[in-house]
């Protein structure tokens, strides 16, 4: 049994792509997209024409409108193909601002209900700042469920579990980014890899919190570097992984081994933690980490938001 089989036995896997006619050799349950997986996807050949129709379909309309048309009509194609959910990204411009946070993700939803699609098959993504986690809040007792995404600190985390938010995506990969290149020289890739490798840790300890206070968020590891950490994370709630290292996995027969446990995890003796508003900006303020990576990731998904809109613009 290849590995990607394996590591279904223990998680849910999800691909990280708006690229949806790759997505059926690897049968993930969910998919995931962003504005840069879009960005991208909509700039191949295979997928002009799909971008094209749906902005002249809307030709008229106010440019956010016909982005967000673009952003459902890729989730409608996907969801042709997976059977469970897709995630959907509110503009990641909206990420200090709660009402139009809002606003565009009841947008979003009902552009799914119109097309037929219920309210259980699609999660809105929001950056895991203050105001996005409040946004998530009060969109969960509406029905309309979150991925609360950019999430690299342990404060985030709680926050979106005492928020009751469905969803969250720890960035794996771009915390172990961080901590390499602030090691430099000193970085020992081998010592670092496998659970050592703190990307790894961030998403085993806010599991590990989950599990053992009885938080229902689904943990979903994302943005993953290599395939050692997926691996290290098998028995992770859900992992999203983009098409390349679903493909590494697949190809790969070495033996995959449970690494996460809820059974263990919720044995553990651990403090319970909460934050209020300025409890949460503190302990986003202490982790460096984490503040450098939320405010870098907010601006590369705004700038590539604004080269979506003006490629539609350009139509």
């Amino acid at each position: 049994m290849h590995q990607l089989d394996q590591l279904k036995q223990f998680t849910t896997v999800v691909a990280d792509t708006g690229n949806f006619k790759q997505l059926a050799q690897f049968a993930p349950r969910d998919a995931t997209t962003n504005p840069s997986l879009i960005l991208k996807a909509v700039q191949q050949p295979d997928y002009a024409p799909l971008l094209a129709d749906t902005v002249a379909a809307h030709r008229g309309a106010p440019l956010d409108a016909i982005v967000d048309q673009v952003l459902v009509r890729f989730g409608l194609e996907i969801l042709k193909v997976v059977p469970g959910r897709v995630s959907t990204e509110v503009d990641a411009r909206l990420s200090f601002d709660t009402a139009a946070t809002l606003a565009r993700a009841r947008r979003l939803i009902a552009l799914y209900q119109a097309a037929g699609v219920p309210r259980a098959r699609v999660l809105i993504k929001i950056a895991a700042t203050w105001e996005g986690i409040q946004a998530a809040k009060e969109l969960e007792t509406e029905g309309i469920h979150c991925n609360l995404t950019l999430l690299f600190a342990f404060a985030q985390a709680v926050a979106c579990g005492d928020a009751g938010v469905r969803l969250i995506s720890p960035f794996v990969g771009r915390i172990y980014d961080w901590h390499k290149k602030q090691a430099g020289a000193a970085w020992d890739e081998a010592a670092r890899a496998g659970a050592n490798d703190p990307g790894v840790q961030s998403v085993e300890r806010i599991y590990t919190h989950y599990k053992r206070f009885g938080i229902t968020t689904e943990v979903m590891g994302a943005s993953f570097r290599n395939v050692g950490q997926i691996v290290a994370l098998a028995g992770c709630d859900l992992l999203t992984i983009s098409p390349e290292l679903l493909a590494q996995l697949q190809a790969s027969e070495v033996p995959l081994l449970r690494r996460l446990d809820a059974e263990k995890a919720r044995q553990a003796d651990l403090p319970e933690v909460h934050h209020d508003e300025a409890g949460f900006r503190f302990a986003l303020n202490e982790d460096a980490m984490a503040t450098e990576k939320l405010a870098e990731g907010i601006r590369a998904f705004a700038a590539d938001s604004v080269k979506l809109d003006t490629l539609i613009k350009g139509l």
